[in-house]
């Protein structure tokens, strides 16, 4: 189910942007009048997507957007009257993946929001790689001290990985919990 939150205090604006919303493909469309709500609402729904607008009473929306980043990354577009760079920059901070200026027409919503889902994907992709990387390289690093400590004993530092390798594949375990064994024995 493709779900999307409208935030705005004003229901014709909600109005306006959950029909465009209807129109792009979106099957529920969840509606909030402040920030707060909309916090509430993405940490438990979990939409898809999060049209907002930047002035609301209770928690204006770079606020929200800044608590929605922290709780359930999700694509967001701000929806504003004003442009100023400080506001750009606070929300571009926040997790905003894009911005349009009120008043707008429908049409000119599908690119920002075709824009924010796609830089949002790209996005979580690049973060769970560069993850999947830092725990390589700690792992690279463990095991490079446990062999280490097997040369110390009087191995060759072939020796000590065949070693190591050896224990992983009988005992059906990695080669870094291996390490890490190796280097509590050690401690």
């Amino acid at each position: 189910m493709k779900r999307a939150l409208v935030v705005d205090d004003e229901p014709l604006i909600r109005h306006q942007v959950a029909e465009a919303l209807k129109n792009y493909g979106f099957d529920e469309i969840l509606e909030a009048e402040n920030g707060q709500q909309a916090v509430d609402l993405a940490v438990a729904k979990k939409p898809m997507l999060i049209v907002m607008d930047l002035v609301m009473p209770v928690l204006d929306g770079i606020s929200a957007a800044e608590k929605i980043s922290k709780a359930a990354p999700t694509p967001m577009v701000l929806l504003t009257g004003t442009v100023d760079s400080e506001s750009i920059e606070r929300a571009r901070l926040a997790g905003v993946m894009n911005y349009l200026v009120k008043p707008f027409r429908a049409e000119q919503l599908m690119p920002v929001i075709d824009l924010a889902i796609h830089q949002f994907m790209e996005l979580s992709g690049l973060r769970d790689e560069v993850g999947k990387l830092r725990e390589t390289l700690e792992a690279r690093k463990i095991i490079e001290k446990a062999k280490g400590v097997l040369i110390n004993q009087g191995m060759s530092e072939p020796e000590a990985y065949r070693k190591m390798q050896k224990i992983a594949m009988s005992k059906r375990k990695s080669l870094r919990e291996i390490a890490e064994a190796i280097l509590l024995m050690e401690a």
